[in-house]
Formats: C-alpha cells, sequence, structure tokens
C-alpha cells in the first residue's frame, strides 16, 4: 500500500508539528503515511529548525504567496493526500479548502465551539478559558473548511481543571492532551480513508 504523504502548516514552535512527524516517522503510522512537507508563513518559526532536525522538507511561503495560490501549487506538486494544520494562523485559502475537503485537519487548544474563532490561538485562549472559570478544558480536532474554527469536530479530549490553575497551567494540560491525541486520530482518519469514504466517519466524535 502506497503511504499517504502528509503537508503540515505552522506558525510557531511546532511541538505538534513534532509529534506528528515523530508519530509518522517510528510510531505506528509510519505504516500508512509520512510527513512529506512543512511549510509555515513566518521566515523564523521554530518549527523550521524541528522539521530539519527530523530530515524533513520544511519552506517559507510568506502570507502574500500563499494568498496568491503557491500554497495549494506546492501541495500539488508534492503529491501531498493529507494537510495537517499546528498552529498555523493564516485562514487557509478556499482553493486549497476545496481541493483537501475531508483530507485536511485542524487542531484547537478548547472545546469548540467555545474559545474559536478569529484572534483565539495559543495563550489567548487559555487566558479566555481562565477568565471564564471554565471548569474543564481541552482539545479538538477537526476538519478544515473557510471559517476559523467551525468544520465539523471529529474528535474532543478533556481535562478537568482547577480554580487555582493560571492560564500556563491550563496550556500546558491541554499541550499534553494535543500530544498524545493528533498524531493517533489522524493516523485513524488515514487508515479509514484507505478502505472507506472519510465523510462517513462523523462517529470519531468523542471525547476521554
Amino acid at each position: 500500500m502506497t503511504k499517504a504523504r502528509i503537508a503540515i502548516l505552522a506558525s510557531g514552535s511546532g511541538s505538534n508539528a513534532e509529534a506528528l512527524m515523530t508519530h509518522f516517522a517510528t510510531g505506528p503510522g509510519s505504516e500508512v503515511a509520512e510527513v512529506a512537507w512543512v511549510c509555515t508563513n513566518r521566515q523564523a518559526a521554530g518549527v523550521r529548525a524541528r522539521a530539519q532536525a527530523l530530515g524533513v522538507a520544511e519552506s517559507h511561503l510568506p502570507k502574500a504567496a500563499i494568498a496568491e495560490g503557491a500554497l495549494l501549487r506546492e501541495l500539488q506538486a508534492r503529491d501531498i493526500g493529507w494537510v495537517a494544520l499546528a498552529g498555523f494562523l493564516l485562514k487557509v485559502p478556499a482553493d486549497v479548502c476545496a481541493a483537501f475537503e475531508h483530507r485536511m485537519v485542524n487542531i484547537h487548544p478548547a472545546l469548540l465551539p467555545k474559545h474559536g474563532g478569529l484572534g483565539m490561538y495559543g495563550m489567548h485562549v487559555h487566558r479566555a478559558v481562565h477568565e471564564a472559570k471554565d471548569a474543564r478544558s481541552g482539545t479538538t480536532i477537526h476538519w478544515v473548511n473557510e471559517a476559523y474554527d467551525e468544520g465539523d469536530i471529529l474528535f474532543q479530549g478533556e481535562v478537568a481543571l482547577q480554580p487555582e490553575d493560571t492560564p500556563e497551567d491550563i496550556a500546558a494540560k491541554v499541550l499534553e492532551l494535543e500530544h498524545r491525541h493528533y498524531p493517533v486520530v489522524l493516523e485513524g482518519l488515514i487508515r479509514m480513508a484507505q478502505g472507506t469514504d472519510v465523510r462517513d466517519n462523523t462517529h470519531l466524535k468523542s471525547h476521554s
């Protein structure tokens, strides 16, 4: 069976990207897929060094080039089958959303639909959770569409919060969930897609 080729889009340090790269290089996911390319819109993003250290091809594409179609051209030229967003801060262009419908996923550091949308990323999310005095937070993995954080939810993992938890504490708890679940959920989607229509996989939605 030909391995699926995954591209990761990231804007920051890339710890989730590294978890994905490692899982599909040495973990059980290596049977079905490989991370073939990491793309960032920020030239100095830390994810580039992580990719280089793991021997994964990486590139920087400026925001303007992405908006003008460079991202889709690169994905097609590299024969990419799946796209995983890992802290990618730009809205994905409509042409990419259309080309990778039900083959592009994102991970969000909260329990959508709460604390999502434009500007809700990283510590902005965890501060909002803290200010709302939520008893639980977690991570959401969802299909990507043209709206921020509005694609159908595939999986949610939850963690209990304590009244004394700071935004930094919340961030650490959620990050552990992200690293644990994102690679496994993506692997599961790819495995099912190799034998079934991924649009029927709504039963992936769950809590843990």
